[in-house]
């Protein structure tokens, strides 16, 4: 019988490989294309990714995987690896080092690792379902809050909601001590070490969400769907996260009346 694989160490030597050509093309001139979605997509996204790829096919070849910019293989098997080798390609290509590197290992479907690499900052957060979130090495926890009135609110953008989808943010962020945009994947760090306390966003996708489950759920945080749901690849990009149960619940509830509220509303129907 082989000996177990130790995954935390091969997503390790994933960053190893991810890491140099980060800051090697971070702040270089780099043309910049549009995808299918209009999002944007450099040179720098497709080596990283590729380098990475290329370090799961020699340690662990049966095992599948999910990127960005390079599609998918092997979705049926039982471990599934998934890769966002640049989360905040804008800000990268803005000279802003708030960019990661994201990576989940899905067993069965549900995320039981996930990291967030902020190769300019030299920040790792690395959870485990069921276990705990670390920060390069040392155990991390969200800040126990409990009442909207007392959180920190984070969306990455305002461009990610439709008007229906802006009209719930706005109402949620009202409630709460302060909003902010920006971050990126470093919000969903930010959340798990206790200095931000909520994050709801649209538009995301598995790469963009997956990887920062456990990161959020390791440190005592909750994260899903508008609707309250566990987070998948088929879910619909829509993505809450809180610092702890408690909140979590509030911030349901209140989506929950925003959103029937603006159902009723013919120019902002569509969440």
């Amino acid at each position: 019988m082989s000996a177990p694989v130790d995954v935390e160490a091969v997503a390790e030597e994933m960053l190893a490989a991810a890491r140099p050509l980060a800051r090697a093309y971070f702040r270089t001139p780099l043309e910049v294309e549009r995808k299918a979605d209009h999002s944007p997509v450099t040179l720098a996204d497709r080596a990283i990714e590729k380098a990475m790829k290329e370090v799961l096919a020699r340690r662990l070849p049966d095992h599948g995987v999910y990127g960005e910019e390079h599609g998918a293989a092997r979705l049926d098997a039982r471990h599934v690896w998934v890769i966002d080798p640049v989360d905040g390609t804008k800000s990268f290509i803005s000279g802003v080092p708030l960019f990661g590197t994201l990576i989940a290992l899905l067993d069965a479907g549900a995320p039981v690792m996930g990291v967030i690499d902020m190769p300019m900052l030299g920040e790792t957060w690395i959870g485990h379902a069921g276990g705990e979130t670390r920060l390069n090495g040392r155990r991390c926890a969200t800040s126990g809050r409990t009442r909207l009135e007392e959180a920190i609110l984070f969306a990455t953008s305002p461009d990610q909601f439709t008007p229906a989808e802006m009209q719930v943010f706005d109402g949620v962020s009202a409630a709460c001590q302060a909003r902010r945009f920006g971050g990126d994947c470093y919000s969903y760090g930010l959340l798990a070490s206790g200095h931000i306390d909520l994050i709801l966003e649209a538009e995301l996708q598995p790469y963009d969400y997956l990887p920062v489950v456990p990161v959020v759920t390791a440190a005592g945080g909750v994260i899903s769907d508008w609707q309250g749901e566990p987070l998948s690849l088929a879910s619909s990009g829509q993505v809450l996260a809180a610092a702890t149960p408690a909140l979590h619940r509030a911030a349901l509830e209140r989506i929950a009346e925003l959103t029937a509220k603006a159902s009723g509303h013919p120019a902002l129907r569509g969440l």
